[in-house]
């Protein structure tokens, strides 16, 4: 009978630690969690677990809320197996709360599902222990009394708190110790794969009810070393009084930041500043496009921007948890995502000094942003506010007058097409596109434009997805090449610069049918984020090759200092490509790459692409330093509305 009064807890805490240890193996393919922090923090919830299925006196009532909350934790982690399969990211409770539009895409979760049918089916396998329990009455739920409860509560309090002051107490005092990850770190792939998905989840939550005071490190990039040292170097920067600033400023965070920005490197002004001065701006942040899909066979006109425009061969475009929006928000404002919600509405109500809309506004420009899905999607329409445009047209607000949008997905031709006149005779215009026609999943009953285009790539030598995939971003190209042929006929085509880069790599595709399509194999840790960066006008009398290393965080201020904008590029999180400014490409799980290597946070490995002998320990640590201070920073110029506070400057 003792026995069997415990089965239930002893069923919760093996049940949880299985549960974690299953998701660490499929998620990050190793045993990578530590197995002392799964059973420590794993043991105060199956307690909290059992406390509240004994706290009625009917045994029904008990063991209802048993299997109901036996299938939501089973379900909970099967949920973000697969969601991490799709997006390759923890799941946030932000976006499971906000109606979960992840999940629209109902098609490639179902394939997802069948693939993985086994493991899917081991984290509900306790389910099916419990009824077996019950069956046998092995299992017990009775209404526990006052002591046993007063001893269960202070067991929690007691495993709690001597875990959290271990690992404060004994790690060591690296950027990625356990100390660290536990209390600075906000990456939820990290803390899953340190403590567990629940523990990342339970931190998650806290990090959204508590607002601390917090500082800053400022840790910089190498200093600047100028080929030329007979030429003065000139700077990407605004004439700010940070010193009166932050003398003035009473509010610590902001001061932080004042701080922070005023030690910071800014990137030079090069050969390049000014080049596209007066021009006309189109940017496209293109569904799903990778370099793969930039071919001379099947896109020619992708493939005409690379061949004559800018050629960046050494461009990622990271995946960061909510996957499109946060590459969008990524590419138009230099930086990175708060992680655990949606940034892009949140941008609605701020100052955002240096997106498209505002900094080519004060240049006498008209600025017009258009996609072809639902207008609310990812509260883009609160985003659209944020930035500036002048106006914002798509699926719900209008564009459904102009085209067919019902269709999954609609045509990015027929955007164009029905769009291109409300600015091509404005003396000066940005126009801004958020596609679509690319978006999984790729068969022709899944995509409305792989059937609409398979024809044109049934003959290649591939597997169906991959062709499938191909014909999607063949509606991309007619889009560009209508819009290259209207700004023809209105003579706007040589004063017109078009920009292209991707919202995060194909991943409605395996990494195998990826690597048909690519000249080179890729891994899924690196080069899967391999992804284009076009920057083409009908003037440039020869390509641009540019080999160093950059990434979406880098499009804004490289894109400012081609048209010559005036900026302070010490207040953007990415570098202009064409500066001298060290490269730096950072992953969602703060992995990283760089001139002198890559490094993999899940495995603690670093590689190096370079022959010179430094010291990797301290390289490492001060990279990952940056990349801290450049996460924190980005969410407190969220946060705070921070370039509110410089608006007399810039």
């Amino acid at each position: 009978n003792k026995l069997k009064e415990i089965t239930k807890l002893l069923f919760f805490i093996i049940m949880i630690i299985c549960e974690e240890t299953l998701f660490g193996l499929s998620v990050y393919k190793q045993f990578s969690v530590k197995i002392v922090y799964i059973v420590a923090f794993s043991t105060p919830i199956a307690i909290f677990l059992n406390l509240i299925t004994s706290a009625f006196k009917k045994k029904i009532v008990n063991g209802v809320i048993t299997y109901t909350l036996v299938i939501i934790l089973g379900l909970f982690f099967a949920t973000n197996f697969i969601y991490y399969e799709v997006y390759n990211s923890i799941l946030s409770i932000y976006s499971i709360g906000n109606g979960g539009q992840v999940f629209q895409f109902y098609e490639t979760i179902l394939e997802v599902i069948y693939k993985n049918w086994l493991v899917i089916g081991l984290f509900l396998l306790p389910i099916v222990i419990l009824i077996i329990l019950n069956i046998f009455k092995i299992i017990r739920f009775d209404k526990t009394n006052l002591k046993k409860v007063s001893i269960q509560m202070t067991l929690i309090i007691v495993i709690q708190v001597t875990t959290v002051l271990s690992i404060n107490i004994f790690s060591d005092e690296s950027v990625y110790s356990d100390r660290e990850i536990y209390n600075d770190s906000t990456s939820l792939v990290m803390i899953a794969q340190r403590f567990g998905l629940l523990t990342a989840n339970r931190l998650e939550i806290e990090e959204l009810l508590i607002n601390d005071e917090e500082t800053v490190d400022v840790v910089n990039m190498l200093e600047l070393e100028p080929q030329d040292t007979v030429q003065e170097i000139e700077y990407n920067v605004v004439d700010i009084d940070f010193e009166t600033l932050i003398q003035n400023e009473k509010n610590q965070k902001i001061k932080n930041i004042h701080t922070y920005m005023s030690a910071q490197i800014p990137s030079n002004k090069n050969d390049y500043t000014g080049m596209f001065e007066g021009k006309n701006l189109i940017v496209f942040v293109a569904e799903s496009l990778s370099n793969i899909a930039v071919r001379e066979d099947v896109t020619p006109t992708l493939y005409k921007l690379y061949s004559e425009g800018f050629q960046f061969d050494n461009f990622y475009t990271p995946i960061f948890p909510v996957s499109t929006a946060d590459g969008e928000y990524i590419a138009d404002t230099s930086l990175i995502p708060k992680e655990g919600v949606w940034s892009l509405p949140r941008v609605e109500n701020n100052y955002m000094p240096y997106s498209y809309a505002n900094a080519f506004e004060k240049l006498g420009y008209s600025s017009n942003a258009y996609h072809n899905h639902t207008a609310t999607y990812y509260n883009r329409d609160k985003y659209m506010k944020g930035m500036g445009y002048d106006s914002y047209l798509a699926a719900g607000n209008g564009l459904e007058d102009r085209m067919v949008v019902k269709r999954w997905p609609s045509s990015d031709l027929d955007m164009i097409n029905v769009t291109v006149d409300d600015y091509i005779n404005n003396e000066k215009f940005v126009a801004y596109y958020m596609t679509i026609s690319g978006h999984l999943g790729y068969t022709e009953t899944g995509n409305v434009m792989s059937d609409k285009n398979y024809s044109l790539v049934k003959d290649l030598p591939y597997s169906y997805r991959a062709k499938c995939y191909l014909a999607a971003q063949i509606e991309l190209d007619k889009a560009v090449e209508s819009l290259i042929n209207k700004l023809t006929e209105a003579g706007k085509l040589e004063d017109t610069v078009i920009v292209i880069s991707g919202d995060h790599y194909p991943y409605g595709l395996e990494l195998d049918e990826i690597n048909e399509l690519s000249e080179y194999e890729r891994d899924s840790v690196f080069n899967i984020y391999d992804m284009p960066f076009l920057i083409w006008n009908s003037e440039m009398e020869e390509p641009v090759k540019v080999s160093k290393i950059g990434s979406s965080l880098d499009i804004l201020p490289t894109v400012l200092n081609l048209f010559g904008v005036e900026h302070d590029s010490r207040l953007l999180m990415g570098s202009d490509i064409l500066s001298l400014s060290e490269s730096l490409v950072i992953l969602s799980d703060r992995s990283f790459i760089t001139a002198k290597g890559r490094y993999n946070s899940i495995t603690g490995t670093f590689e190096k692409s370079v022959e010179e002998d430094f010291d990797e320990t301290a390289y490492i640590d001060r990279i990952s330093k940056i990349i801290q201070s450049k996460y924190q920073i980005s969410r407190l110029i969220l946060e705070n509305d921070y370039y509110r506070y410089l608006k007399d400057y810039i």
